[in-house]
This record gives structure tokens, sequence and C-alpha cells, in this order.
């Protein structure tokens, strides 16, 4: 006999065996954890008990299957732990089901269970014996004692191991019931964070009415308890019927996922969960099946998993509310499940906001709205202002009525006071467009780098000194009229935005990348010769044809000498009414002086001097102060010209050496020594109108 089967003779005494089961006692008390017990025991009853492995098999009451949990043993094996099998397909079934030991002295003599008996034979297991596990309370599975040789278990052998069984089925109970404890106290404490996370979500819907504001509260507070790198808030853009990114927070992102990028909804992550209003849950394996650029953008950032959900509200989609990670598998339902709940609250909080900026733009526009009709109250301008009854002046008027009523761009030019914004209002007022704004612009009365502000409107922060928002002229004039006086002095850089707003009725505020689209018909005026312009380069051909759709020239004051009387009686009574005076007649010599006098500062300068009359008149009867008349006189009186007339003719003479061109180093006001928007007073001051 050899020295081992000696010791093993020794050791498997009652004495041995005992003291075997106090151990076996000891290292139950020491341990919760299942894998650490059967390592512990493995190593104690080695001493008592001759096996190579020792294996764990429990019921699973769900499925109704037996599992392979924990298989211990020295040498490696094949079997792995999670293996399964149907009740009546292995010895631990038959174990579970009959309570009773089964015993496999030789696996090479054994014809049924062939699942089992392949894998025996590839972890080269030759014999073992099954133990039923089970408490005063339920039944929980198998202990297996395998060896790798043929052995007949005797009964004696049987019994030890059934006795250190019954005790490992209490271990093994009062396990399962720790771990099932701190399962229930971890799915608890998860419960607890998503409640508190759904109650700060809900405290930022209510007090956060910025969308940006919003989503940075939302994702710091989702990240307690959802491993995400990546947040972004996309809506629909009905305009483009394009999703845009409207808010993002991804700080190690690399920059091609940024705010205010356009997404497709076809084939795109975003415009999956919008088309079906349904959560989409995608790792790396899934991207393959969306080929948008931005489904290939957000690959490039490293994303690697995916949770992108609908925000609805009613029957209504707004957008996506998404959530992404840099790791694989980052994702389970729990997180849809909360995520779900996290944007039934934000799509509420995303219509608030809309609705909120809608109010908002349409407050701005109508106190913008306000102001231009109290404007226009004020100057009190109606088309029954245009007097008059000469051939001239009717035939524009024919004009006015033809292209009135459609909504084609009109350019109307003349000289300076010749009425151009009578007939831009007339056009307005005898449109299908009456009823909205008639919004005008004085293009030459507004600095260059103002004006696309000014026309276009900015976004906060676009440049220093934005301090808010401010909607533009376009905008206000949206379904109305806009009247861009002067609009030969648009700078040439601005040029391409206004004939893109012609063409395509759709602009960008100044710091925005979000295109807006209106429906304004466009009323332009100018005192300046465009098609000269236009061959000098300081005016685009393009934007100059746009303009000059249905072209309406004014005819000046000189060429209606049959209107001027009818017009001094009609400025004589606007003004006597005004100051409460009694202007009852004009002498004929003074009409007539009135009648061929060349005005070249046309009606604006015909209505000053009856102002300036009915101040100046103390009686009935009209006093003209004919002395303001003779410096602007086609033929001065002998050789010398008054300082008016002379600056007019200095003036004059500049502008044709410098081909009307104002600015620049070769500009006329370079060569008089003056600022160009001096130059441009004293050009209205002094009636100066280019000759034709």
């Amino acid at each position: 006999m050899t020295d081992g089967a000696a010791h093993r003779i020794t050791a498997s005494t009652p004495q041995a065996q005992h003291n075997a089961l106090l151990e076996v006692a000891e290292a139950i008390s020491q341990h919760h954890d299942l894998v650490d017990l059967f390592h512990d025991l493995a190593t104690r009853l080695h001493g008592v008990v001759e096996f190579d492995f020792l294996g764990l098999i429990l019921h699973d009451a769900g499925r109704n299957v037996m599992r392979l949990h924990i298989l211990e043993t020295e040498q490696p094996r094949k079997a792995l732990p999670g293996l399964e099998f149907q009740l009546g397909e292995t010895p631990s079934g038959i174990v579970f089901e009959t309570q009773k030991p089964f015993i496999l002295a030789d696996a090479d003599q054994e014809t049924r269970f062939p699942a089992l008996l392949k894998i025996l034979r590839e972890n080269e297991v030759k014999s073992f014996c099954s133990l039923p596990l089970t408490t005063a309370q339920r039944r929980l599975g198998v202990l297996s004692f395998g060896r790798g040789t043929p052995h007949q278990f005797g009964d004696d052998e049987v019994e030890f191991m059934q006795q250190v069984t019954r005790q490992v089925a209490v271990a093994v109970d009062n396990a399962l019931n720790f771990e099932r404890a701190q399962a229930y106290q971890r799915q608890l404490a998860q419960e607890r964070d998503r409640l508190r996370v759904l109650l700060e979500v809900n405290n930022a819907v209510v007090s956060k009415l910025d969308l940006h504001d919003l989503l940075d509260a939302i994702s710091a507070s989702l990240r307690r308890v959802i491993h995400h790198e990546y947040t972004s808030l996309a809506l629909h853009d009905e305009t483009t019927n394009m999703m845009r990114v409207l808010a993002l927070d991804f700080p190690q992102g690399k920059g091609f996922i940024h705010e205010e990028m356009l997404v497709p909804l076809e084939g795109s992550f975003a415009g999956a969960a919008f088309n079906t209003r349904k959560p989409l849950l995608l790792n790396q394996a899934n991207f393959e099946e969306f080929q948008s650029p931005t489904a290939k953008l957000l690959q490039a950032e490293g994303v690697r998993s995916l949770l992108c959900m609908p925000l609805v509200t009613r029957d209504r989609a707004l957008g996506t509310l998404s959530l992404a990670s840099l790791r694989e598998g980052a994702f389970d339902q729990g997180d849809v499940d909360l995520l779900f709940q996290v944007s039934a609250q934000v799509a509420i909080a995303v219509e608030n906001a809309l609705a909120f900026q809608q109010i908002a733009e349409l407050k701005d526009k109508l106190a913008e709205e306000k102001l231009y009709l109290e404007d226009e109250i004020r100057s009190e301008m109606n088309i029954e202002e245009i007097v008059g009854e000469s051939p001239s002046l009717r035939a524009v008027l024919k004009q006015v009525e033809s292209v009135a009523p459609t909504d084609s761009v009109v350019l109307i030019q003349g000289e300076t006071g010749t009425g151009k914004e009578l007939i831009a209002r007339a056009i307005h007022n005898l449109s299908s467009r009456r009823e909205r704004t008639f919004v005008k612009v004085n293009c030459a009365a507004i600095p260059g780098g103002l004006l696309e502000s000014e026309l276009f409107g900015h976004e906060r922060g676009a440049f220093t000194g934005a301090l808010t928002q401010r909607i533009g002229r376009f905008e206000l004039a949206h379904r109305g009229t806009i009247f861009l006086d002067e609009v030969g002095d648009i700078p040439l850089e601005l040029q391409p935005k206004l004939l893109r707003v012609l063409q395509e009725q759709e602009f960008e505020r100044l710091g925005s990348t979000r295109t807006l689209r209106v429906d304004v018909r466009v009323v332009a005026a100018t005192n300046r010769d465009l098609e000269q312009m236009v061959a000098e380069r300081t005016f685009r051909s393009d934007l100059y044809y746009r303009l000059r759709v249905f072209p309406l020239v004014m005819p000046p004051l000189r060429d209606r000498q049959e209107d001027i009387p009818a017009l001094v009686r009609y400025f004589v009574q606007k003004y006597s009414r005004l100051m409460n005076r009694e202007i009852e007649s004009i002498t004929t010599d003074t009409l007539d002086t009135l009648v061929h006098y060349s005005w070249p500062g046309n009606i604006r300068e015909l209505e000053n001097l009856i102002e300036r009359a009915v101040i100046l008149s103390p009686g009935p009867v009209l006093k003209v102060p004919m002395g303001e008349l003779k410096p602007m006189a086609d033929s001065p009186q002998g050789d010398l010209l008054t300082l008016q007339a002379a600056e007019r003719e200095h003036i004059l003479k500049a502008l044709e050496a410098s081909h009307w061109k104002l600015a620049g180093s070769d500009g006329a006001a370079s060569r008089l020594g003056m600022k160009r928007t001096t130059l441009q007073s004293r050009i209205k001051k002094l009636g100066i109108s280019r000759r034709r």
C-alpha cells in the first residue's frame, strides 16, 4: 500500500471527517461569495474526500433548466460556468427531481445522456457522484464530486458527502439570499438615483427656458446614472425638412459635430427616431445601417454606442434627445426606460421654449411695427398727396395701377424730391399687401457697417455691442412691402446678400447660421444712375437687373409746370391748417415766377418754400420769399455768383470729375476735402442732381 493511500485512509477516519465538517462549517461562516466559498471548501475537503472537481449546478426556476454555476478544479477545464441542460437531459436533473444521489462509476460504460457524456470526455471526467442540494425550505440544485478515473463510490463515502452537501446547501441558500438582497439594494439605489434625476430634470424644465441651459442641466444629471460622453438636442426644421442640432454637450468631441449643423432625416440616427417616434438603441455593429454624412461623422468622433429618443408631445414630434458613448454596449434597457421618461419632460420644455420664443419674436415684431405705424401716422403720407394732372405724372400713375396688384420688384428712379416715397406707398396701398406693414429703409442714412444688421437683424453677441437679439427690416416686412430708398448707396459687399433675398426670399441674421424665409415685396428707389454705376463696377449688374423688373421714372418738377399751381394750393392749405393761418390768395406774378422756376430740389424744395412763406405771411396774401430763388436761378445776374451758387458749381465740377463717385480716394468727397456724409448733405441742400 502506498503512502498516499495510507494517508487517505487515515484522513478518512470518523474523527477526520468530523474535523472536516467543522472546517466546512467554519468556511461557510466566513464567506458570502459562492466562488470564494467553493474555493475554500475544495481546499479543506481534499484531505478527507478524493475528487478532481467540485461542481455546483443550480436550478433556474424561471426557465426550468439546470445551470452549471461554479466549477472548482485544479486543472484547466473546457466546461465553463453557464452550461445549461433541460431537467431530463443530465443526472443533475434527475437528482433534483428525485432528491436521491446519482453515481456514475465509469463514463466509458454509460450510454445515456449523450450531450453530457461528450462534455465529460472532453474534460477527461471518468466518474462522479451528484447529490441533492436542499434546505428545509426549498430545493436549490445539485453538488457534484468528480474524478478523472473510474470509481465506485462507497456508502460511507456517499454518506459523508451528503453531510457536507447539507451544510453547503445552507451556505448556498444564504449566499443566494445575500446576492438577492444586494441586487435588490442596488436596484433600490438605482431607482432612487433615477427618481432623483427625474426630479432634477423636472426642476430644470420649469426653471429654464433657454434650451442650451436646459441641455447642460439634463446632461449633468444623467451622467450620474448613465455613463455617456455625448448629449445632443436636435429639432426638426420645417423649412428645410431636416434636423438641426440646437444644443450639444460633448466636451471630448473633435469638432466634427457642432451646434446649428443640419442633419438629413434619411439615413441618420436622429431622422430614424424622429420618423418612427420610437427609441433607437445602437451599438457599433448597427452603425453600418445608417449612411448619412452625420452618421459617418459620429463614427469619426469615436462614438460606439448611441441612444436616440424622439421628443413627442401629444401627436406632434418636435425633435430628438440623444446620448452617445465612446464605449461599446454602454446602454441597456434600464437606460432606455429612464431616457424615455426624461424625454417626455424635455418635449414639454422644448414646446414651451419654442412657444415662448415665438411669442417673444411676435412681441418684438409688434413693437417694431407699432413704431413704424406711429411714424407713418406722424408723416401723414397717403396716396392722396400725389397732386397733379400733368401727362408725365398721369403716365407714371397709370404704370403704378398696373404693377401694384402684382408682387413684382419695382425700381423708382428720379431726382431728389420728386416724390419717389409717395409712389412706393401708393404701390403698397394698391396691392393685396395693404393690410400688412410698409417698412422704409433709407440706405444712405445708415452707416455701411450697420446696414446689414439693420436689414437682416443680428443675434446676441454677433458683434461688439450686440447685447440682445434684433430682428431686421426684412423680417419686419414679412408679408408686407419693404421700401429700399437710396438703394444705390448699399455697399458693394452687402449687395450679394440683398440679391439672394430678391431671388430666394431667404437670408441669415448676422451671427447666425439659421436660414430664415420671408415673403416680402421689394420696392427700391434711387436718384443715382445705376446703369453708369454698373459700368463703373460700383454696383453689381445682376442686382441691378433683378431690381429693374419694373422701372418707373419720376419726372422732375420742371417737366410738370402745369402741376405747380395745384401743388402750391395744396401746400398752402396744409401748412395754413397746421399753423392756424388764413391764407386766401397769391399774386399772379409770384405764381408765374414759381411756375417758371427750374426747381432743382423739385417738390421737396417747393414744399419747404411754401412752408416758410406761410410762416412769413401775416395776412391773407401769401408772401413768398422770392429772393431765395435767385441763387438757384439758371441765369445769375452779371458775371458774379452768390456764395451758394459758387459752392453749387464747385461741387458739380468735383462730382463730374469723379464720375459722380462720392467715397474713396478718387471720390468727390476726397477732392473737396470733406466727409462723404457732409458732401451728401450739401448735395441735398443745394438741390444738385446728375445731368443726363
